[in-house]
């Protein structure tokens, strides 16, 4: 499951990156810059990041050391 949830926030990071400079340059896309030819796998990119989110949703809490943490201290 460790494995997993690493590679959920590697997808949710690439995407949060991509969205951050989408947002700042008006249109500049970066998964599009790369996987523009390739149609098919720019979308699956788009479609593992959502589905990284929604597992992330569900899971993050058990996952996280800090948010599994007794709600003693602050972040």
């Amino acid at each position: 499951m460790k494995a997993m949830h690493m590679i959920a926030v590697t997808l949710l990071v690439i995407g949060g990156l991509n969205w951050g400079i989408v947002g700042l340059f008006h249109g500049t896309n970066v998964v599009h810059m790369i996987l523009g030819h390739w149609m098919w796998l720019e979308n699956l990119v788009y479609v593992l990041v959502g589905l990284s989110a929604v597992l992330e949703i569900f899971t993050h809490k058990s996952n996280c050391k800090m948010c599994s943490m007794n709600n003693q201290g602050s972040m």
